[in-house]
């Protein structure tokens, strides 16, 4: 029951984050991306989960913006293409697939997916008791190594 509380309460951070970025940065969102956020941020979160921690950090944001991406392509699908509800539309930006990603968007997703392990190593640090961040960048520790 513990697990489901805490990936309930980490979905939901997640989700109400990339809410705001998307209020911030395009005026608007749609209540959808709190369920796709929500999503994008847990699964981000679970990769230490289930990876020793000495995973390097850019491989860790290299795997997030690959499963970030995936999920945006999926659920743009559905959302956009099949119930036509219009959440958003790359197809003017360089390198799109179908409208629904594009390589710049992928980019993003690879620099922002720093900020969400980060954030959700310490809330479950913070909020959960867990063990304390810890991170390489390319094999040498980004903060020291609990002994």
């Amino acid at each position: 029951m513990r697990a489901v509380l805490k990936n309930a309460v980490l979905w939901g951070i997640g989700g109400l984050l990339y809410c705001l970025l998307e209020v911030l940065f395009r005026s608007r969102t749609h209540w959808s991306m709190m369920i796709v956020g929500g999503v994008c941020f847990l699964l981000c979160g679970m990769i230490n989960e289930y990876y020793p921690w000495d995973m390097p950090m850019l491989e860790q944001m290299t795997l997030s913006a690959i499963v970030i991406t995936s999920i945006e392509f999926c659920s743009g699908v559905v959302l956009n293409l099949w119930c036509k509800l219009n959440v958003w539309d790359y197809s003017n930006i360089p390198m799109n697939l179908f409208g629904q990603i594009c390589a710049p968007f992928a980019a993003a997703w690879f620099i922002l997916s720093g900020a969400a392990i980060v954030l959700d190593d310490y809330l479950r640090y913070w909020l959960f008791e867990e063990e304390k961040p810890q991170y390489q960048w390319r094999g040498k520790w980004i903060l020291p190594k609990k002994n």
